[in-house]
Parts: C-alpha cells; structure tokens; sequence
C-alpha cells in the first residue's frame, strides 16, 4: 500500500515512457509518487527485453516498473486522448521517454499540456536530447556509453572488437538527473503556477559523470605553466582518473591469500598508520611521500613489498585492519558476490521477490533510518485502469462507452 508520509506523496506522474528510460520515474516511486504509467495497446515490450525473464517477464519490467500503475491507452483514438487528458488536468508532471517530439506529433505538447493544467511539468528524455544532429538516431542504453567515452571496445584473440564488461551508465544516470530536475521543476510550479518543460539527454548524463576525465583532458590544452600535474609529482601532467594510476604504488589493487583489496595511501598520515599497523615502519622512514595525493608512482621495490605484506592476510582481515589502524583499505567485489559483504547486507537489504517477483535492489538513500519501500510489483499492462479511471470520476456507463470507442485499445472477440 502507498505510504502517505513518504516524502513524495501526493506528487502525480504520468509516465508515457518506454523501455530503460522510464527508470526515471522508478526513483519517484520509489521516493512515494504516484506513478501512472501510460502503456499503449499490448503494453511495454520492456517485459520482453534483455536477460534474465522471470516467470516470462523480464527483469528489466518487474525493477524499473516497480511501485507503478498501469492503465492502457490508445493515442491514436480521440478517446483514449480525451483520457489521457483527464490524467493531465490533475497530474503534477507528465515524463515522455521515447524520441523526441513523440507527443508532440500526438499533439500533446508542452504547449497543449498546459493549456490543460498551467503547472503541468513535462519532462521528456531520449538518447541524444532534443537537439542536435543525433536527435533523430535511434539507439539503445550502451550506445550514450560509447558515445561519451566511457567504455572502449576491447580486441579478443582473434581480433575481433566487442563491448568489454562495464557498469552501463547513461542509461542510469540520465533517469537520476531527470527525476532529481523534475522534482526542483514540480517545486518551482507550485511556488509560480507556472509549468516547466525539463529535457534529458541520457548521452549527456554520461559524459558529465564523466566531467573529471573530459574536464582534465580540456585542461591540458592550456599551457603546462598554467595547468599542471600534482607537486607529488614534480607536477608532471598525468592521464586523468584511473589512467593515472596503472604505475601507482601506495594507490593500487594488491591481492590478499583469497581476493583483492583496493589500498589508498595517498595521503601521508594513512601511509604512516599502514606502516605503523603491520610493523613496518623501516617502509615510512625509507619513504614517508609527500602530505597529499602521493602514490609513489613507479616504486617497483615498494609495490614488491606490499605485495608480499597483502598475500599474508584475508581480504576480510584487511578491510578489518583499515578500521583498526585507520588507513585506506576497500575489498574489491563482484557484482556477482557483492551480496556476500556485510557492507552491502547492512546497506542494501535486498527487496524480496515473494514482494516484487525477483529480489530487487532498494532505493540507495535512507530516509529515516531506512531505505524506502515501493509500494507495489510492476504491472501487468493495465492492471490499474478501471481503478485509475474511477478516481477521475469514469462511472461504469462511461468506461464501458470509452472501450467500446477503443480508447483502451482493439476490443478483442472470441474465437468462434
């Protein structure tokens, strides 16, 4: 059931979205929205995409449609447009997640929207945003990873390029900026009255997560007395992010007698406590580094030193170790095996699939204590219309009317 103190409560969306973008109002039903997700005849083939299907539904659905209801419209049919602006009139934003200008060819614009409802807030995302010459491309969530810079092709032994293992993130973090505007914008229109049309690119959403790589390689185009490497350094001009850090020695993966660990002194003090903790102090006085952001690149004495110090020790009695002597120390998981981390098992509790059908991930913000709870498994395509159609006032006469007129799609007859 809905929880009525959930920070989001009494917010509505309507959600005319499709497939991986509609993540974008995932989060805010997760965070108590109501989410009315608008599906045409057939529904969202989100159910049938991508790996793995539980009981014939994808993964996919039963996560990003979570906490949703699901009511079936067909926008070609006057009727199912005239439905679908009764949500409008008492709905605080609309999200379309298709190419961009779908509703408006629909004739449901942002202009005609608010004609509708004045404070009406739309927010439209796509691949490649609105504008420019990739507006029009159709693409899929890899394709704003790529594009950004994120993730490059590999070459297996045959010499055939292929997509390495990566976390996908245009597609995640286009959904977060959009749900984290949309709310600022439902918050500027009930201040103003005034609606506001908020547009993402998931492309863009993963070159700014990318903005320190993208930022320092700009950077550098300036001239070396401008811009510099770190003074550790003797302020030579090093690869951005983990480029950087393939030579690092006091900042790098070191395995353990059963896995790995991420070790992190870059900074003096922790160096000074790792050293101290495992009794190796002949270590800091040969190489105290400098105070800050000092990885004693290149040391291969060093780092041959250290690998021998981590293989004595579990990575569990490691990440131990760091919070007993306070230095910088992280084990180094899978997300196959991540579950296992008591970090995770503490943080992450695992929404039950006896819940949602599939164990699922919860929102990763605690509010109060704890992390919210979606307050129903994803739809079947139009489990909730006549539930939703009865609270914009539709008695039986008039839903029976507006289906005989397909405003919910072709009225199927039985086989005789």
């Amino acid at each position: 059931m809905p929880d009525a103190t959930a920070p989001l409560a009494g917010v509505r969306v309507v959600d005319v979205s499709m497939l991986g973008p509609g993540a974008l109002t995932t989060h805010l039903a997760d965070l108590g929205a109501d989410v009315i997700k608008v599906e045409p005849p057939g529904g969202d083939y989100v159910r049938r995409m991508v790996w793995p299907f539980v009981d014939g539904v994808s993964l996919l659905h039963l996560h990003i449609s979570r906490g949703k209801r699901s009511i079936v419209l067909d926008l070609r049919t006057p009727e199912g447009v005239a439905v679908f602006h009764d949500l409008v009139r008492g709905a605080d934003a609309v999200v379309e997640a298709m190419r961009p200008g779908a509703l408006e060819r629909r004739g449901l614009g942002f202009a005609a929207l608010r004609e509708l409802n004045p404070r009406i807030v739309l927010a439209s995302i796509s691949g490649y945003g609105a504008s420019g010459p990739y507006r029009d491309l159709p693409s899929h969530g890899i394709a704003y990873d790529t594009w950004a810079g994120v993730v490059a092709p590999a070459v297996d032994e045959d010499g055939f390029t292929y997509l390495p293992d990566h976390a996908s993130i245009g597609i995640h973090a286009g959904p977060l900026y959009g749900a984290l505007t949309l709310v600022a914008a439902v918050l500027s229109a009930r201040e103003t009255g005034q609606g506001r049309h908020v547009e993402v690119g998931q492309s863009d959403a993963a070159a700014a997560m990318d903005w320190l790589r993208i930022e320092t390689y700009r950077a550098y185009q300036r001239p070396e007395d401008e811009v510099t490497g770190n003074p550790s350094d003797n302020y030579e001009r090093r690869p951005p992010g983990t480029g950087g850090m393939r030579d690092a020695v006091r900042y790098q993966v070191y395995a353990t007698s059963d896995g790995h660990v991420l070790f992190m002194a870059s900074e003096r003090r922790f160096w000074r406590n790792f050293c101290a903790g495992v009794g190796r102090m002949d270590l800091y006085e040969a190489r105290p580094g400098a105070e800050y952001a000092d990885h004693a690149r290149g040391d291969m004495e060093l780092r041959d030193e250290l690998r021998k110090i981590f293989a004595t020790r579990t990575t569990a009695e490691w990440v131990r170790f760091g919070g007993e002597v306070d230095t910088t120390l992280s084990p180094v998981n899978s997300p196959e095996a991540i579950d296992t981390d008591p970090q995770f098992a503490d943080r992450l509790p695992w929404l039950p699939a006896a819940d949602l059908g599939v164990d699922e991930l919860p929102f990763p913000v605690r509010l109060d204590g704890r992390n919210p709870v979606p307050a129903r498994r994803a739809p079947t395509p139009g489990q909730q219309t006549a539930e939703i159609l009865g609270e914009l006032g539709y008695d039986d006469e008039r839903i029976a009317a507006a289906r005989a007129a397909g405003a919910f799609g072709p009225i199927e007859t039985p086989d005789i």
